[in-house]
């Protein structure tokens, strides 16, 4: 899928850090029942909107990316011969909250195909940031995978996705119009605006990240072709390679290629 010209994303959200510590667990520790790992392999790769950006950049979208300068860090322990995380340990410091100041300085400097929010709720993103997106891109596809329970529902400019957890974690009085919100169901594919978008049956060796790779294969693929059921269908394709591969994964234009055949 060759791109017709340079498409320019403002990407805004919660980032971390994702690391694998690999090893052999084949006992149990003396002191309390809980498994010894016996260390081989240390990992890392960006996590969150970090993961976000990286794949919209592997597939050549300028992307201005405004996120947390804290450092999240999520650790998983992974014991090889079953594949299993034995634990998963997060460090989370206060972060700052983005001022409305900064998203005017970013606007500053491009128009934008898209706008993009991947907000963990870790507090960089609040409603203040959504809102005045809103009203300052009414003609700007704004897409949103966010963990907060209360969506704003008044502007038909935001496509929300989220996952069945969160969808079924909404306050109910905030729940968008059908056509304003995809929802995912992991290897039971996608629902919009009353349609099933199923997703490839698929070998899962690791879910890590998978949702970040469907929200920047959507937007990908849609502001060069704004029709949000094929790119759903292709962004189900793409969250199903990401799925194969052990940690986060980036996806190449060779994936593209290989979804998009001629």
């Amino acid at each position: 899928m060759q791109l017709q010209r340079q498409y320019n994303v403002l990407l805004i959200g919660d980032s971390c850090t994702d690391e694998w510590a690999y090893g052999s667990c084949d006992r149990l520790s003396p002191e309390a029942p809980i498994p010894v790992m016996k260390f081989r392999e240390h990992q890392s790769a960006p996590g969150m909107a970090a993961n976000v950006n990286q794949n919209l950049e592997s597939l050549g979208i300028n992307v201005n990316f405004l996120t947390n300068r804290e450092k999240i860090v999520k650790t998983r322990y992974v014991d090889e011969k079953s594949n299993q995380q034995i634990m998963r340990l997060d460090t989370e410091p206060d972060i700052k909250p983005l001022h409305p100041s900064q998203l005017t300085m970013a606007a500053m400097h491009s128009e934008y195909d898209a706008v993009v929010i991947s907000d963990y709720d870790k507090g960089f993103v609040g409603y203040d940031v959504i809102e005045l997106l809103a009203k300052q891109n009414p003609n700007i596809k704004i897409f949103i995978d966010t963990k907060k329970k209360k969506l704003p529902t008044q502007y038909n400019n935001i496509i929300y996705k989220i996952n069945k957890k969160e969808f079924e974690l909404l306050d109910h009085d905030y729940i968008p119009r059908g056509e304003n919100i995809i929802v995912t169901y992991g290897a039971n594919g996608a629902l919009w605006n009353h349609k099933t978008f199923p997703v490839p049956i698929t070998r899962v060796f690791d879910v890590t990240g998978a949702g970040d790779t469907f929200l920047a294969a959507l937007v990908f693929y849609y502001i060069q072709l704004p029709s949000l059921d094929e790119s759903i269908n292709f962004a189900n394709r793409c969250a199903a390679i990401a799925v194969q591969n052990p940690g986060t994964y980036t996806l190449t234009m060779e994936d593209v290629d290989g979804i998009i055949k001629p």
